[in-house]
C-alpha cells in the first residue's frame, strides 16, 4: 500500500503544474503543477506488483500564488482539489481543479487529463510518458489555450532516489504555444517501518518556453504621431524554481509540507523581478480498487 501511495505522489503536484498576464498564464501553471509531480517512483510499484488498479484523492493548498514564479500584485492563496486513476497497464487519468481566493470567479479552471507511461528497455531505468489535458473555463474570455499534449522522458537510478524528468508541451486552442519542463530531484529516508515512511524530497524545477511580447512604435508624420504595436514571439527561460518538501505517507493517507522558492527570468521589457516563495501543504487518501 505504501508503494501505492509513493506512486500516486508522483502523479500530482497540483492537476499542473508555474507567465506574464495572470488570466492567460495560470494555464501554464496549472499544467506544470501536474507534470512535475508525475510518476517520482513509477518505478518501484511496477516491479512490485503486476496488476493494480486504484483511486487517489488529493487536496493541494499553496501560501500565495505566482504564475512562472512572478508577483502578480494579489496576495492570494489557491487551492487544487484533485481525483485520479491509475492502473498497472500504465494508463492514468484525472480530474481537477483550481480555486483562487482574489480572483472572479474564484473557480478558475477544470481540467481533464489523460495519459500513459511505459519504461524503456528492460532495466526499467528510462521511461516515456505520453497525456493530453482539456481545460474547462469558468470564464470564457480565458479560453486561450484549451488543449494541451504533452511528451516526456524520465530517468531514475536504481536505488530510485536521483531523478531526471524532462517534459514538452504544445498548447493550442484559440492560440498555440510549447514549453519545455525539466525537474531534478534527490530522495533522502528520514525514517522507515512498516506502515510510515518519512522523506526529504528536495528538487530543482526549470521552465522554458514561447513567449509573445508586444513592442511599441512611435512614428510622427506631419507633427502627428501614430502608435504601432508589433508582437514578437521569443523562446526562454520562464523561471527556476526550488522545492524543499518533507513527505510522510501513513498507511493509505499521505501529507506533504513543503517550501518553495522562485527565481523568475526576465523576458522582453520586464526589469529586476523579485524571487518569490510559498508554503504548500498537500493531504491525500489511496483508495484500492
Amino acid at each position: 500500500m505504501k508503494n501505492y501511495l509513493l506512486f500516486i505522489f508522483s502523479f500530482l503536484f497540483s492537476l499542473i503544474v508555474s507567465a506574464q498576464e495572470p488570466k492567460k498564464d495560470n494555464i501554464d501553471e496549472f499544467l506544470d503543477d501536474i507534470l512535475l509531480q508525475e510518476d517520482k517512483v513509477i518505478d518501484q510499484l511496477l516491479e512490485s506488483l503486476n496488476n493494480f488498479e486504484f483511486i487517489y484523492l488529493n487536496l493541494n493548498y499553496n501560501s500565495n500564488t505566482y504564475f512562472s514564479g512572478r508577483d502578480i500584485d494579489y496576495d492570494q492563496y489557491n487551492i487544487t482539489p484533485q481525483i485520479t486513476y491509475v492502473n498497472s497497464k500504465g494508463f492514468y487519468a484525472g480530474v481537477a481543479g483550481n480555486y483562487y481566493s482574489e480572483f472572479y470567479p474564484k473557480w478558475d479552471a477544470t481540467i481533464v487529463l489523460l495519459g500513459y507511461s511505459k519504461h524503456i528497455g528492460k532495466s526499467k531505468i528510462f521511461k516515456y510518458n505520453i497525456s493530453y489535458s482539456k481545460y474547462f473555463y469558468a470564464n470564457e474570455l480565458d479560453n486561450i489555450y484549451s488543449n494541451t499534449a504533452n511528451l516526456g522522458f524520465n530517468a531514475i537510478n536504481k536505488n530510485k532516489n536521483i531523478g531526471t524528468y524532462i517534459t514538452g508541451s504544445y498548447f493550442f486552442g484559440d492560440k498555440q504555444s510549447y514549453q519545455i519542463s525539466s525537474r531534478t530531484f534527490v530522495s533522502l529516508d528520514l525514517l522507515k517501518s512498516n506502515n510510515l515512511k518519512i522523506k526529504f524530497r528536495p528538487q530543482l524545477n526549470i521552465i522554458a518556453g514561447k513567449q509573445t511580447i508586444e513592442l511599441a512604435r512611435t512614428t510622427s508624420i506631419d507633427g502627428i504621431e501614430n502608435t504601432e504595436y508589433i508582437e514578437n514571439n521569443v523562446f526562454d527561460l520562464i523561471n527556476t524554481q526550488v522545492n524543499l518538501p518533507l513527505q510522510l505517507t501513513y498507511k493509505s493517507f499521505d501529507i506533504e509540507l513543503g517550501y518553495n522558492h522562485n527565481f523568475p527570468n526576465p523576458i522582453g521589457t520586464e526589469t529586476s523581478l523579485k524571487t518569490t516563495g510559498f508554503f504548500n501543504i498537500s493531504l491525500g487518501y489511496l483508495f484500492d480498487l
